[in-house]
Order: C-alpha cells, then sequence, then structure tokens
C-alpha cells in the first residue's frame, strides 16, 4: 500500500477533528477523502505529510512511519495545501526553480512530469505569483508539487474557488499524472469531483462514513429515491418537509431528491398529497441514487 491509515485520533482541546480514522491507498490510486469543510481532511492531510503528530493511531506513506522516518516521507510525497502557500513576490519560473532547487533537481530534469501543466503558465513565466488568476495559482502550486518528481502527491481541496473550466482542466491532468505511476489522495467538499476517483472515502465530523468505489457507494443506497419538482419551489419542500411519509428531502438542483419512510410507497401517494396542498406541474421520477444522496443518508 502507498498510504496505510491506522486508528488516527487528532483532538484540539476539546474539539475531536479525526476520531478512530482507518483506510488504505494502493499504489497509482487516484483515492479521494470527500467531505465538507470542518470534517477533518486538512488535519489529516497535514499527519500524512508530517506536519502534525496524531494523539492517537499509526500511519505510513510508501513504507515509511509518519513519525519515525518524517524525512524520508518528505523527500518523497508531493503536497498542495488548500491555501495558495508559494510566495507570491516570486514570479513563476523563480517559484518553480526555489522548489526544485530545494530538492536537488532541476526543472529540465523533471520537465516531462510537468510539461502539459507548465506550457499553460508558461505565458505568465515573469509575472508574479501573487498576480495570478485562481486557475493559474493551482497550476503553478501543483507544478511545484510535482518538480521533484514524487511518489505520492497529497492534494487539499485544489479546485476549491477555482472556475468550473479550471477545475476541469485539473482534473484531466490528475487523470495524466495517474497514467505516470503517482499515487494521488485529494481532498474535496465537490461532491461531483467524487465520481473522477477510483475510490473514495466519505468522512464528517472527523469520522469515516465509508469507503468504497464511487460507483458501489451509490448502489448501496437503501431506499428508492424520487426526484420531484412543482410549479412552487420553496412550498415544495416546506410541504414535504411536513408530509407523514416523508424519510428525507433535499434539494438537487431544480428538484427535491424525496425518500420515503415506507418501503412500499406509490408516487401516486405523493402526487395526491401535493395536489391537495395546491401544488401545481407536479413531477415525481424515481431516480438513481448519487454519492451526494448516500452522503446525506449516512450522515442523518
Amino acid at each position: 500500500m502507498s498510504i496505510i491509515v491506522k486508528n488516527i485520533s487528532k483532538s484540539y482541546g476539546q474539539v475531536k477533528a479525526l476520531d478512530d480514522i482507518s483506510l488504505e491507498v494502493r499504489p497509482g490510486e487516484l483515492f479521494g477523502l470527500i467531505g465538507p469543510d470542518g470534517a477533518g481532511k486538512t488535519t489529516l492531510f497535514r499527519i500524512l505529510t508530517t506536519l502534525l503528530l496524531p494523539n492517537e493511531g499509526t500511519a505510513s506513506v510508501n513504507g515509511f512511519d509518519i513519525v519515525k522516518d518524517y524525512k524520508s516521507i518528505r523527500n518523497n510525497v508531493g503536497y498542495m495545501p488548500g491555501r495558495f502557500s508559494l510566495y507570491q513576490d516570486l514570479t513563476v519560473e523563480e517559484n518553480l526553480r526555489f522548489f526544485a532547487t530545494i530538492f536537488g533537481t532541476t526543472i529540465k530534469e523533471n520537465y516531462d512530469l510537468i510539461r502539459d501543466i507548465y506550457v499553460q503558465i508558461e505565458p505568465f513565466k515573469n509575472r508574479r505569483a501573487g498576480r495570478l488568476s485562481g486557475g493559474m495559482k493551482q497550476k503553478l502550486a501543483l507544478s511545484c508539487a510535482l518538480i521533484h518528481k514524487p511518489k505520492v502527491l497529497f492534494l487539499d481541496e485544489p479546485t476549491t474557488g477555482v472556475d468550473p473550466v479550471s477545475r476541469k482542466e485539473f482534473w484531466e491532468m490528475l487523470k495524466r499524472l495517474q497514467k505516470q505511476n503517482i499515487t494521488i489522495f485529494v481532498s474535496t467538499p465537490y461532491m461531483d469531483e467524487a465520481e473522477l476517483c477510483d475510490k473514495i472515502a466519505l468522512i464528517t465530523d472527523g469520522k469515516i462514513l465509508q469507503i468504497n468505489t464511487p460507483e458501489a457507494i451509490k448502489a448501496s443506497f437503501p431506499k428508492k429515491i424520487y426526484k420531484v419538482r412543482s410549479s412552487e419551489t420553496f412550498k415544495l419542500i416546506q410541504d414535504l418537509g411536513t408530509y407523514n411519509k416523508t424519510h428525507s428531502a433535499y434539494p438537487f438542483g431544480e428538484y427535491i431528491h424525496f425518500t420515503s419512510t415506507q418501503s412500499d410507497f406509490q408516487p401516486s401517494e405523493l402526487i395526491d398529497y401535493l395536489k391537495a396542498n395546491k401544488h401545481n406541474q407536479i413531477e415525481v421520477l424515481e431516480t438513481n441514487a448519487t454519492i451526494e444522496d448516500t452522503f446525506m443518508e449516512l450522515s442523518k
């Protein structure tokens, strides 16, 4: 395994950031840690990159213990924190050269690894990093994290605050990097990005809810789920909240995803209820569960 985490716990005073976390990431895998802000994602990443010590438990990265072998881990991993942390008063090229020098390499030596990314930021190589757009900052940060050719790449919410086009381009770059036998461990609050991972762990309040492939997690949803729509969305949410057969009802785009407390529930029952509450243009259709649906169900 590239990453092995066993029973890791971490507290900040009375707040338990991680509560008995265990997971494994295989070599060459694109593994996603999926959860909202405050779930414990950054704390786990900082422990695995030897920036924090856990209160309990053990972990290893590429066979190196996070406590005993911290120097070896730092030489073998790339880490891109959630907050842009490069030198904003240095240019793009100066940042790259600086990080390459730290690891005893050169831009030229590992250029093949970052070429697809660097060609997009090369036109701005003389611009100071602090003046780059959000998407360009992320590409520069990724290039700096890769410049020493790490065996494991940690990316903490790399696309937060980035425009949709740059998000798409970023994940395409990760897929190309994966083909170069780099293990990628990425955290994100975006459920749609979870679909792009080989395997994911759902986390909230410092606890792992489930670990599996995206397909298996969606297939594990325990109930029939319906997408519901009417001409008055806000009233629809309110009325579903007071319906005596509602198990869950969450906004999902232009629809409400609805599940019932009854296993033999019929959509016609809900349609009759909504008509009685003066709803028009009613639509109730069975649909497939998403990762977000599963996450919400497990979080209840």
